[in-house]
């Protein structure tokens, strides 16, 4: 069973890497083409990549590596064989079982030593990627976009000599952007690769000033400039450089078990006493005049019976001035509070937010390891109930399965992520889902049921109609009479 099963699950999980690994490239495409980078980088990001979606994938893996090992025995009457011998199907899988929970083990121990390491690496060669200057490659008959605040059209190019160009700056923004043609141009990089140099020859520029409209009139002032030579240098750093790691060091992402709980301790300790201090300023904050103190409620006055004030009757007895000046003087004040409110919750909204994407961290170390051996408990009965074998139908079963745990997991990472529910509630919410399903389907593969028989359901079916027809009284047709006693 281990040797079967070993063979299956290494295939499995190769293919759906690659896949991960396909969707994850084609999410940052857009930040790697036309940069130029590097056999050398590239080779380092793949390999960050590939051990970043370790985790994800090892879930999906075990869950088509069962259902392929056991929809196989079920299909060549393997394991109905082994039943007959007397065999159960829970010491079938023990050594299975014994596997998983070594796989189990070690994707905590990976995810909590080696991914936190990984991810900061490959997060950080991302951004320094991102932030690499495009290859200085300009197309013909299309706009380059790649030097900053500039747009460069070239109607024609041969070797460095460009022809019939169109230059727009938007550098100084959008209302005030310089355009120039030119007959001939030529581009170079300087000697140390940090500028662009840009030549012109016969051609003229036009420039508005939008900001200097006259005060009188409607007129803009422009400029206009005809040359015969003329050289633009650009900011264009076209080397590679990387940016250090410790840019992510106090990230979720870059923190252990141990990291991630001295940042929650730390975050939450300042989060108490900053709301301790808002609800101190809160009480002792004057609000329409009157002062709260706990032990006496609002004061209003020695003189004043709180239980006979009436603020409505005080307000229509004054004249409509008085009257307007005080509804005035509460608004300002209501609007003034509000603003109050409104910075308190920035204040705490920041820290709120790192602490919990921390928590989610932390719960998500422990979440996906305890995800394979679900998986594996779906996996397995559901092929021996199923008993279909290759990779068709448990692929599409598995695909099914998959999708539907990661609409469930994401739904409770962004409930985790906003504050709407705790973080132990919305990163177990897809394995507290799952988990009664896999016990259900391994009572049912244990007791042989015939779980996806038709003839069973429509059976069941004939019956709940024929009962239904009892309670309303009504009279069935010979033919659903007959159905029935068959």
């Amino acid at each position: 069973m281990l040797k079967r099963f070993l063979g299956t699950f290494i295939m499995t999980f190769l293919i759906v890497l690659f896949i991960l690994l396909m969707q994850f490239l084609w999410k940052y495409f857009s930040d790697m083409v036309g940069k130029g980078i590097g056999w050398d980088v590239l080779a380092e990001f793949f390999v960050y990549a590939i051990t970043t979606l370790v985790p994800l994938a090892l879930p999906l893996a075990i869950l088509l590596a069962s259902l392929m090992t056991f929809g196989n025995l079920g299909e060549n009457f393997e394991l109905t064989a082994m039943k007959s011998a007397g065999i159960s199907l829970f010491r079938i899988i023990r050594p299975l079982i014994i596997f998983i929970a070594v796989v189990v083990v070690s994707a905590f121990f990976f995810s909590n030593n080696v991914l936190p390491i990984t991810q900061k690496n490959l997060y950080t060669l991302l951004f320094s990627i991102r932030h690499k200057a495009p290859e200085l490659d300009i197309p013909v008959g299309e706009f380059y976009s790649g030097i900053n605040g500039v747009n460069l059209y070239v109607r024609s190019k041969e070797g460095r000599m460009l022809k019939d160009l169109m230059i727009y700056d938007f550098s100084g923004g959008f209302n005030n952007a310089a355009i120039m043609v030119a007959d001939t141009g030529y581009i170079e990089l300087t000697a140390d690769r940090k500028y662009l140099l840009l030549t012109l020859i016969q051609g003229e520029s036009f420039e508005n000033f939008k900001k200097q409209r006259m005060s009188q009139t409607n007129s803009i002032p422009y400029r206009r400039e005809t040359f015969g030579y003329k050289e633009l240098l650009y900011e264009f750093d076209s080397d590679f450089n990387r940016y250090d790691e410790s840019l992510l060091q106090d990230q979720h992402i870059s923190k252990d078990i141990r990291g991630l709980q001295n940042s929650i301790d730390s975050v939450q300790q300042i989060i108490n006493l900053r709301s301790a201090e808002q609800v101190t300023e809160m009480l002792n904050t004057k609000y329409l005049g009157r002062t709260y103190r706990p032990d006496r409620s609002f004061e209003i006055g020695p003189e004043v019976n709180l239980a006979a004030y009436n603020a409505d009757s005080v307000f229509m007895s004054k004249d409509k001035a008085t009257m307007e000046q005080i509804m005035t003087n509460a608004v300002q004040q209501a609007k003034t509070m509000r603003d109050h409110l409104q910075y308190n919750k920035m204040i705490l909204g920041e820290p709120q937010m790192y602490l919990n994407r921390h928590k989610i961290e932390w719960h998500k170390k422990f979440a996906l390891s305890f995800a394979c051996l679900i998986f594996f408990f779906i996996g397995a009965p559901l092929g021996a109930i199923i008993r279909k074998g290759g990779l068709g139908f448990p692929m599409v079963v598995s695909v099914i399965m998959f999708v539907i745990y990661y609409i469930i997991d994401l739904t409770g990472y962004k409930m985790a992520r906003e504050g709407i529910w705790e973080a132990w509630q919305g990163m177990w919410l897809s394995t507290s889902v799952l988990f009664p399903l896999g016990v259900f389907l391994t009572y049912k593969a244990a007791v042989d049921a015939s779980l996806f028989n038709s003839e069973l359901y429509n059976r069941m079916y004939r019956r709940l109609k024929l009962k239904v027809y009892s309670v309303l009284r009504l009279t069935p047709s010979s033919e659903e009479e007959e159905n029935y006693n068959t």
